[in-house]
């Protein structure tokens, strides 16, 4: 299969699993994990167009997983902050319990500016990971962006631990480095 395409009809059989404990190690609910790899397949099928192939099928979708977690993660702080400023008593008044709701920002409002901010930020990145050197690169990928255990890429890699710290170190100030230039700037 062409690097560019993806096939939405295997993902189930080949990522569900992996999405699921992927998952499960971060949200510790069993029931919100499945909810947040169903999302994320169905977050894929909608945005199918926009996968370029730069990444596996599993990266690209893990990637979009960790959004899923994320945002899981925000909308929980955000239903819990309103539930502490929710009322709010005018003290102004005569004491007759007069009181205002606060408005707090709508975590999954999204706007065409934020999903620009996105997408150059992985535009970004992408280019900042094809600037390194090809072995730092892969580890980076595998170690950051997968999310895998350093004993499965030690072993894929045949390196030791303390070779893929000092491996992963070096990528992640060449990228700060890389980001500073053509993100920050």
């Amino acid at each position: 299969m062409p690097k560019h395409l993806i096939n939405p009809n295997t993902w189930i059989d080949k990522y569900s699993d992996y999405l699921f404990n992927f998952t499960i190690s971060r949200v510790n609910d069993r029931e919100k994990a499945k909810d947040l790899v169903q999302d994320t397949f169905f977050a894929g099928l909608k945005s199918m167009k926009n996968f370029k192939g730069e990444a596996s099928e599993r990266t690209w979708l893990i990637s979009i997983l960790k959004r899923k977690i994320i945002d899981h993660y925000r909308k929980i702080n955000s239903i819990k902050g309103q539930a502490e400023i929710r009322v709010e008593f005018n003290s102004d008044e005569d004491d007759d319990g007069s009181w205002l709701e606060k408005r707090v920002a709508d975590p999954d409002y999204k706007t065409a500016e934020d999903n620009l901010v996105n997408d150059e930020l992985g535009e970004a990145i992408y280019m900042c990971l094809s600037k390194l050197p090809k072995k730092q690169a892969t580890v980076f990928r595998m170690k950051t962006i997968e999310g895998l255990e350093t004993e499965t890429i030690c072993n894929d890699l045949n390196i030791t631990p303390s070779n893929l710290w000092v491996i992963v170190h070096r990528a992640r100030i060449a990228m700060a480095e890389c980001m500073e230039k053509n993100w920050f700037k």
